[in-house]
């Protein structure tokens, strides 16, 4: 019986492999090697998929971000439901994701947190996607009357910035907090009464 024929090396398989590795080694440590060890191929073969160190990094960034911007694309375009209660949903469902990155796996958490700051362009096409949903859900609220807001892009931004504690990293040891749920709630509730019409 011939031997089964090995799982093609694509794009995906390499950077959940890397996830792997910068979760064993850290990101200080991990190199394109170990990726090519774990995967059982040469360095030269994840080389030819992407073609340098930052490049491998800045995908695995951007493969960990657009985890959170998928679910949260789900909110902010369902058809039907309230302006007011889908702003909610998708301020709860960011905090969430976040504290369950940051909770379950806080090697990885860390570990992306150095990423996040090498890879400025991918965090902030990634912010920009985000208050562009929140500017959508916005948006749909002043035109059916059940939010007001002259300025929608504005508004969006504000109101980013002013959940930030509950989704900017560099929040993360506040998430552990007993008090932090009903903080989130007050936050959550405040913003949504300021935009309602």
């Amino acid at each position: 019986m011939p031997p089964a024929a090995a799982e093609p090396l694509t794009p995906e398989r390499i950077l959940a492999t890397t996830e792997e590795v910068l979760r064993r080694f850290g990101p200080t440590k991990a190199t394109v090697v170990d990726v090519a060890r774990a995967l059982g191929v040469s360095h030269g073969s994840v080389y030819r998929h992407f073609p340098s160190k930052a490049a491998l990094r800045e995908a695995v960034t951007e493969r960990w971000l657009t985890k959170s911007a998928v679910l949260l694309e789900e909110i902010a375009s369902a058809p039907g439901g309230s302006a007011p209660s889908k702003l909610e949903a998708w301020l709860e469902a960011l905090f969430e994701a976040k504290r369950h990155k940051a909770g379950d796996d806080p090697e990885l958490f860390a570990t992306y947190t150095v990423l996040l700051a090498e890879n400025s362009g991918v965090v902030d096409e990634h912010l920009t996607e985000l208050v562009a949903q929140l500017a959508r859900i916005i948006a749909e609220g002043v035109a059916a009357g059940s939010l007001a807001a002259g300025d929608v892009p504005g508004a969006a931004r504000a109101v980013f910035d002013a959940t930030g504690r509950f989704h900017d990293p560099q929040y993360a040891a506040d998430w552990l907090s007993p008090t932090i749920i009903p903080e989130f709630e007050a936050v959550t509730s405040l913003v949504i009464r300021g935009l309602r019409a």
